[in-house]
């Protein structure tokens, strides 16, 4: 899902931005790579060389926006897709996933966190805004950094960094600004702070447990973060990047709430089921994640399929106005 899934998706997002024909070739091998460790049992050294000379072409993308826009949001998210390549890395050379996850979770927090920051720049963010904005991602790299030798603190680190950015971004995002509109504004403002609340969740699971390495609150540490807060993302942002990479608009619908709240309640549930250590409720909580993942995908290409062409859609407007 991370390097694969997530890798493609954000790859290519960032390639469609640039513009570049060559940039087109970091989500292909990322996702060529991911397909053969599915489809083959033992594939070898080839898919993962694949993953990897993607992700250098993605880290070769991110220096070219960077030089292009000098914008601090490009650097945020640049510093994230490096995290990602180092966590491949580690993972390719045999770590442990409870010892390298903090990279990956630092390639997805740095990365939406950049893009918040980049779709919030009208809000006209103070420069103590700013600050602190950076202070709490230095708190959750440190955390990230001191996770390979000491891996209880690493976790507990970055978890106070992440409770803390979740609050920055409760305060701060335009998400909070365009609650009170309508339609896709409305949809997109509460996936983004639902997300928001699971990063917090996150954050704070880290904090009390610690450097877990597997187990029923390993599990809540990662899917309140990789389903609560990822997902919730994914859902927000969907009727931005998916318009931009298939250059068709969706078409906003109330079904879109069946996924966002299916997607809630079922991980509350998870969460519960871990915590407490009732494992039917995590079985069935992890399951229905699932099921509200299908949903999304199955409303998303609804919504696209009923798009009549040239029809310019009330809830398509400019990145800059959407939250």
């Amino acid at each position: 899902m991370v390097s694969g899934f997530l890798g493609t998706l954000i790859s290519l997002e960032r390639a469609v931005a640039l513009k570049y024909g060559w940039s087109y070739i970091a989500p292909a091998l990322i996702a060529l790579g991911t397909l053969l460790i599915i489809v083959f049992p033992h594939p070898g050294l080839l898919p993962p060389l694949l993953i990897l000379f993607g992700g250098m072409i993605f880290i070769a993308i991110s220096i070219v926006i960077i030089n292009k826009f000098s914008i601090f949001p490009s650097y945020i998210i640049g510093s994230g897709v490096l995290l990602w390549f180092i966590g491949n890395i580690l993972w390719f050379s045999g770590m442990a996933i409870s010892g390298l996850v903090g990279f990956w979770a630092g390639f997805l927090i740095f990365v939406i966190a950049g893009e918040r920051l980049e779709l919030s720049r009208v809000l006209k963010i103070t420069a103590r805004a700013r600050f602190l904005f950076s202070a709490f991602l230095i708190i959750i790299l440190a955390g990230i950094i001191l996770s390979v030798f000491n891996l209880n603190w690493g976790y507990r680190i970055s978890g106070i960094g992440m409770i803390f950015l979740s609050l920055w971004l409760f305060k701060n995002d335009l998400a909070i600004k365009t609650l009170r509109h309508h339609d896709l504004h409305r949809y997109i403002s509460l996936s983004l702070l639902a997300g928001y609340f699971w990063l917090a969740v996150s954050g704070i699971l880290s904090l009390v447990y610690g450097g877990v390495g597997a187990g029923p609150f390993y599990d809540a540490i990662l899917h309140s973060l990789f389903i609560g807060f990822v997902f919730s993302m994914i859902f927000g942002h969907a009727p931005i990047i998916f318009p931009a990479i298939l250059g068709t608009p969706i078409q906003f619908r109330p079904a879109f709430y069946i996924h966002l709240v299916l997607l809630h309640l079922t991980l509350m549930l998870r969460i519960v089921g871990d915590l407490t250590l009732w494992i039917p409720g995590r079985y069935w909580g992890g399951m229905l994640n699932g099921v509200a993942i299908i949903i999304f995908l199955l409303n998303t290409i609804i919504s696209i399929f009923l798009t009549r062409p040239g029809v310019r859609l009330p809830g398509k407007v400019s990145e800059s106005k959407l939250s």
